[in-house]
């Protein structure tokens, strides 16, 4: 797939999934806006790429930080052709052992943030049309054990996807959505042991995603070759989850 001319603004790229697509776009010849809170991690990622990645600080909780990032984006490249929201975050726990600060900061980084990064890039895309990929998971689709805020929040995503897809479907602007099962990333390799053994075990391929397989259905989506696919959500999971 060829992105040689496009510009892509990508979060969540300091590690894993985000950093996978990062390097992905830019090395089919966009040039990617890094963005994330660890900007250490985005200039790492910048540094592995063999095509142009501008690393960012961004912060998708803060409001005014995203806008301020739009205007720069604007302000130097114009409007963005690909928008993929990566940033995301997650620790297993029981439900009855979290508290309004942890739920706070599942719903903020997980939804809100993907909400506040598709209103500040659309309004700009809206006059030559665009891709919009968002970053679910599959504790979205059918829940998940010790994530129920995080499951909530992910399957609000879903939801917002379709819902956007439809809104601004007559712009010519898609919105797809990812759902990665278990995956093999710093945020899973944090997970306690038990539960990542049993994860594996459960997985039909009997193994982790990669970042990179991952990235590939982002890349489809963010493509021309998914340009009359809107509005869909696709499960990269090694048939962890087969629920259509």
């Amino acid at each position: 797939m060829d992105f040689t001319g496009k510009l892509a603004v990508v979060t969540g790229v300091a590690s894993g999934i985000g950093r996978a697509v990062a390097l992905e776009l830019a090395a089919a010849g966009a040039t990617v806006i890094a963005a994330d809170r660890d900007l250490d991690g985005a200039k790492r990622t910048a540094e592995l790429a063999t095509g142009a990645i501008e690393p960012h600080f961004l912060d998708v909780t803060d409001p005014a930080a995203v806008l301020a990032l739009r205007e720069d984006v604007v302000a130097r490249h114009g409007a963005p052709n690909v928008l993929v929201n990566a940033a995301g975050w997650d620790r297993i726990a029981p439900f009855l052992d979290g508290d309004e600060e942890f739920w706070h900061a599942l719903v903020e980084i997980n939804y809100l943030g993907q909400v506040r990064m598709t209103k500040a890039m659309l309004e700009p895309m809206l006059a030559d049309g665009g891709r919009i990929v968002n970053l679910a998971s599959d504790a979205g689709r059918v829940g998940s054990s010790g994530e129920s805020v995080y499951a909530g929040a992910k399957g609000g995503v879903i939801a917002f996807t379709k819902s956007v897809a439809r809104e601004v479907a007559r712009h010519g602007i898609t919105v797809n959505c990812v759902c990665p099962g278990p995956t093999d990333t710093p945020l899973f390799a944090a997970q306690p042991e038990k539960i990542r053994l049993a994860l594996v075990k459960a997985i039909p391929l009997r193994r982790l995603a990669t970042p990179e397989e991952v990235a590939a259905a982002v890349t489809f989506f963010a493509s021309d070759r998914a340009a009359f696919v809107t509005g869909q959500v696709l499960s990269v999971s090694g048939g962890l989850t087969m629920a259509g």
